[in-house]
């Protein structure tokens, strides 16, 4: 067996930690075709479940610094204390249940600092329904109980694992994607999967998603993979497919069409096939 195959050694490839809406693991049989030869630095500025950046990390295809950053802040308040404190995190989510008054109370609670923060959002993700992210106008939490079932829902096994990945030559820090400019070196390696603005093939905007990731941040998106083709660096976009979203980014990098399961709806959504856009400059 190859060393290099990443299809072949897939078995020691670290999984997401967390169930994230609009998570990239359907991308990963893709990356042979779409990764440069060699790259230097590392960017994902919307890090969300961090498929990606574990996938790349584990096979050790990220052999310099790795800059991760998310706008969410409690997100990468995670991470952080995953590189930082991990096993107080374990500690603390093995004292949790996965009951649904259990549940509700701990919703409740106001982190007493950073390490509770990261082991209460876990835990939340992990065991609320759909694993849906949502606060209300005052900032707090408030998807329900989800029901869900299995002794391995809070296991955190893998969280040392991951700590390592996240401790080797990697920034973390909550902030817009155009913090990618700041480090950008020629030769660089940038992954963006932006919230996705608009809904796929049809002429819809996302509500919620309009308020965190608006058309206007779609533009301050195509400028900056200008910015990183003119440093002489490399970009892999996935965005919807949307005709709107093929004619922003029309000229920048070629536009690749894959298809994707639908794993994220409501009570009733139905799941199926779907589109996805993937655009890149690098030399296929």
């Amino acid at each position: 067996m190859q060393k290099n195959n990443i299809l072949e050694i897939e078995t020691t490839i670290e999984k997401p930690i967390l169930r994230w809406a609009g998570g990239k693991r359907w991308l990963v049989k893709h990356l042979p075709e779409l990764l440069p030869k060699q790259f230097n630095d590392y960017h994902e500025p919307f890090l969300g479940g961090a498929s990606i950046f574990l996938h790349l990390k584990s096979l050790n295809l990220i052999q310099n610094h790795a800059y991760l950053s998310d706008f969410n802040s409690d997100l990468i308040n995670v991470y952080k204390q995953l590189q930082e404190n991990s096993p107080e995190v374990i500690n603390l989510i093995n004292t949790y249940k996965n009951e649904r008054d259990f549940y509700y109370s701990l919703r409740a609670v106001n982190p007493q600092n950073d390490i509770e923060k990261a082991a209460i959002f876990i835990y939340l993700n992990r065991t609320s329904y759909n694993g849906i992210y949502r606060v209300n106008r005052d900032g707090l939490y408030n998807v329900p109980f989800g029901y869900r079932t299995g002794k391995n829902l809070l296991d955190c096994s893998s969280f040392p694992r991951i700590s390592k990945l996240l401790s080797q030559n990697t920034t973390i820090q909550s902030n817009d994607f155009e913090i990618v400019k700041e480090n950008l070196k020629a030769n660089d390696l940038v992954f963006l999967d932006p919230p996705y603005t608009v809904a796929h093939e049809n002429n819809g905007f996302i509500q919620y998603n309009q308020q965190i990731f608006s058309w206007e941040d779609q533009k301050r998106l195509a400028k900056l993979l200008k910015f990183i083709s003119e440093s002489n660096a490399y970009f892999i976009l996935t965005n919807a497919a949307h005709a709107c979203i093929a004619e922003l980014f029309n000229g920048l990098g070629v536009l690749r069409i894959v298809q994707r399961p639908s794993t994220i709806g409501g009570k009733g959504a139905k799941r199926t096939q779907v589109n996805e856009y993937i655009f890149t400059n690098v030399k296929l």
